[in-house]
């Protein structure tokens, strides 16, 4: 059994990991929102200078990413942003379609916060969409989306769904005019609500469903396009 010397001892890697735990959350976040594309090498001067951390902390920061499939490390290269094919569009719309639509036909009766979260999303969206910011429009869509999967009430589910939301706007940007990618949507997001708040779980769950599967085809479709040129 260890002493207590011992575990002083490995207390600096309990806070450094601690640290590079809330640095991966930092970046996964600007992942999610758009601010990193595919391929973009990750600068480990500007990120320490920035956050004001060291390069080991950062390192751990990037292992973690690195697991979520976010980050790949090329030798003598350095780190980059991961770029997603034609399978991870497959398999994250796979996952999404078991957590997102299971989470609707639980049929959990909406919280004050869940209805929040849900129409704040909603709206912010719209918003985003008529002053013609469509990068926010996704940032948006994307946050409707983890509130619809945090009907689960599941800690570890939203955990998921935050990583997931990192590699569906890494997916993102095989279609370059984010407007066409967001705007056909708004209007669904709404009626999904719409349907959840009137408690139609089965309307709700189809209108995801389809949602889901038209997502889906449009990306693998832009992907598709995107390898023949």
């Amino acid at each position: 059994m260890p002493t207590a010397d011992d575990l002083a001892r490995a207390r600096v890697l309990l806070e450094r990991t601690s640290t590079a735990e809330r640095v991966a959350g930092i970046l996964r976040e600007q992942i999610m929102e758009g601010q990193f594309s595919p391929g973009d090498r990750l600068s480990e001067e500007t990120i320490t200078a920035g956050l004001g951390i060291s390069r080991n902390t950062l390192r751990e920061a990037f292992r973690l990413l690195a697991h979520e499939k976010l980050l790949v490390h090329e030798l003598n290269r350095g780190v980059f942003v991961r770029k997603l094919d034609t399978a991870d569009v497959t398999d994250l719309y796979r996952v999404r379609r078991v957590i997102e639509c299971a989470a609707v036909r639980a049929g959990h009766e909406l919280s004050d916060v869940d209805t929040k979260r849900l129409a704040e999303a909603v709206d912010d969206a719209d918003s985003a969409a008529l002053d013609g910011r469509w990068q926010d429009v996704g940032t948006a869509n994307l946050r409707f989306h983890q509130a619809i999967a945090a009907l689960h009430g599941s800690p570890r589910v939203d955990e998921l769904m935050r990583q997931l939301s990192a590699e569906l706007r890494l997916v993102f940007h095989v279609i370059k005019d984010p407007r066409i990618l967001y705007e056909p949507y708004l209007s669904r997001n709404r009626d999904i609500l719409g349907a959840l708040l009137s408690g139609s779980v089965a309307t709700a769950a189809e209108m995801l469903q389809d949602y889901l599967l038209d997502a889906e085809q449009q990306l693998t479709a832009a992907y598709a396009e995107a390898s023949a040129r």
